[in-house]
């Protein structure tokens, strides 16, 4: 079965009477092209689909759930060990369908956080938010689910009066609570980033937005499960962790970080190539590098900015951005250019007065941080930055 639902509570619903009774259940995230959702319907073997969407599907039958409540969905005796498929969420290409078991999706899960009130800016039926609401059941809490059509004040003030005390979201996300001037409507015990690197000005934004908050910041993928948590309030993770052996092994290979745990999917639908290398590790994709007794992000292998040549992360640029006091958000994007084939060019978000000199004091902080080929040759004052609806930052090249 296939669940694609205009909003998420039907889906969350409809997911926990599925589980047990039929061999594969697929949620399919909102944003969705037709394409793709027929695509996914062929190449996972779909035959039912679960929609408020009741266009008819060549050889699909489709289960009307229009209402909160799903009420055509009778739950029967639990048959099967359910396999859960979920859609990738990176920033650029079309998404694949990733399988998971339930036990590998609950085993980051740990003590129960009784009377905990739950929310997430993600959507429940992407991997980081299907675990918050896996936290919220298995913890005997509640939940607050977001809305993609509400603003950030409208949310923050609903989850503020429902008591929110755990959240979660990624940088992105938690930049804009910050520039909304709203954070203050929630008071959480908990917050946690995810999904994006979470660089040392966001951790400390954060800390001063919510002193008496628990930060943590986690590294997870659909593909690679939850792997860690930072509590130290610093960015990166300790260089120590990286095979140390435990329930989730860590390896650097090639600069990218490797994973090998229970808790990883165990193939993608339809592809030939195995998730995982010989040795059992899922290779996340993730470049890292090594700075004392830490390790640091620098950004995706498929993020690469050739600069005559050189490489240049954009995640790396981009904490050199956040880095000044005037700087709210950031993204580094790929420019052509007839002679090294690309520059450097970001767009910011500031603070106050936007002005000539405010730039040039923005890039000689850059010019203090970073190589000179990793410094922006074109930097634009922008009002807002676009976010994905998988909450990672919208990236462009021109």
């Amino acid at each position: 079965m296939l669940i694609h639902t205009a909003r998420q509570l039907p889906t969350a619903l409809a997911l926990l009477k599925l589980d047990g009774a039929v061999r594969r259940m697929a949620l399919a995230p909102p944003d969705l092209t037709s394409a793709q959702l027929d695509a996914a319907i062929v190449q996972a073997g779909i035959d039912t689909l679960i929609t408020d969407d009741l266009a008819p599907r060549a050889g699909v039958q489709v289960v009307p759930c229009s209402s909160d409540l799903c009420p055509r969905l009778d739950r029967p005796q639990a048959l099967f060990d359910t396999e859960w498929v979920l859609f990738t969420s990176g920033t650029t290409g079309a998404p694949k369908l990733v399988s998971h078991t339930l036990p590998g999706l609950i085993g980051p899960i740990g003590a129960a956080s009784g009377g905990a009130v739950w929310s997430t800016f993600y959507d429940v039926r992407r991997y980081g938010g299907l675990q918050i609401l896996l936290r919220a059941l298995l913890g005997g809490g509640s939940m607050v689910l977001s809305d993609i059509a509400e603003g950030v004040g409208t949310f923050l003030a609903r989850a503020g009066a429902a008591g929110v005390t755990h959240i979660s979201g990624t940088p992105s996300h938690w930049r804009r609570v910050l520039i909304s001037g709203h954070a203050a409507r929630i008071d959480p015990a908990y917050v946690r980033l995810s999904g994006e690197i979470a660089d040392q000005a966001v951790l400390d934004r954060l800390r001063a937005a919510y002193p008496a908050a628990r930060i943590s910041h986690a590294f997870a993928s659909t593909e690679a499960g939850v792997a860690f948590d930072v509590t130290d309030g610093l960015a990166g993770f300790p260089a120590a962790w990286v095979g140390a052996g435990g329930p989730v092994e860590l390896r650097v290979a090639g600069d990218t970080l490797r994973i090998r745990s229970a808790r990883t999917a165990t193939a993608y639908l339809g592809a030939a190539a195995s998730l995982a290398d010989a040795d059992g590790f899922v290779d996340t994709g993730d470049i890292v590098t090594l700075r004392g007794d830490r390790y640091h992000f620098l950004g995706r292998v498929g993020g690469v900015i050739n600069v005559g040549g050189q490489k240049v992360h954009p995640e790396e640029v981009e904490a050199a951005l956040h880095a000044h006091p005037a700087v709210l958000a950031a993204r580094v994007r790929a420019r052509s250019s007839p002679i090294t084939g690309a520059i450097v060019a970001a767009d910011v978000v500031v603070e106050g007065p936007a002005d000539e000199a405010l730039c040039g004091a923005i890039k000689a902080a850059c010019r203090a941080q970073l190589a000179p080929h990793k410094v922006p040759a074109l930097l634009r004052i922008v009002p807002a930055l676009d976010v994905l609806p998988s909450g990672k930052l919208a990236r462009l090249n021109a």
